[in-house]
Parts: structure tokens; C-alpha cells; sequence
């Protein structure tokens, strides 16, 4: 396993992100909603999924568009304190479908 101590800490959960677990850029503003070409961050591959789980596109572009708004929504937030408690490499499958768009 890599080294975590100068890995990008993901901005949703503040856990390193190693080079060897799965990761990938988040449009703050969907593309499909104008955000195409703007601001990304870069996540855990599940902090990721846990967020297109909880909102919708529209949702995403009108009122969660900063990982503070997305940290502050409650589902995002219970799910935080979950993974917390969990090794920077933890990989798990999303419970539920994603949102529609």
C-alpha cells in the first residue's frame, strides 16, 4: 500500500485519497446543468457514488455546488461520520439506485 501521508485529502470526508484506491473528479456543477469545463474535486471513488445517490443533477447545480453544502445535506452527513471510522482504502458498494437526472 502507498503512502497516505502526502496523498489529496478528498474534500467531502477529509480521508487521504492514495494513488491505488479508486477515485474520481466531481463537477460542483453538473455538466449536464452548465458546469461542463468548471470547478472539479477530486474524491473517493465511494464518496462519490454516495453523492449521486443522494441528489439529483438539479439538486446538485441549485443548492449542493461546495463541499460544504454537500457535507451540511443530512444524508451526505450521516454517511460521513459512517466512513469516517473507515481505512482510506475502504471500497463499498452504494446502497439504493442513483437519482435521475
Amino acid at each position: 500500500m502507498s503512502d497516505p501521508t502526502n496523498a489529496p485529502i478528498c474534500p467531502l470526508c477529509g480521508r487521504p485519497i492514495p494513488p491505488d484506491v479508486p477515485q474520481s473528479l466531481h463537477h460542483l456543477i453538473p455538466k449536464l446543468k452548465g458546469g461542463k469545463g468548471g470547478s472539479t474535486v477530486l474524491l473517493h471513488h465511494i464518496c462519490h457514488r454516495e453523492i449521486h445517490a443522494a441528489l439529483t443533477e438539479a439538486e446538485l447545480a441549485r443548492d449542493y455546488n461546495t463541499p460544504e453544502a454537500l457535507r451540511a445535506h443530512p444524508r451526505l452527513a450521516k454517511f460521513l461520520g459512517w466512513v469516517a471510522k473507515r481505512p482510506p482504502g475502504f471500497a463499498s458498494k452504494v446502497p439504493g439506485t442513483r437519482r435521475k437526472r
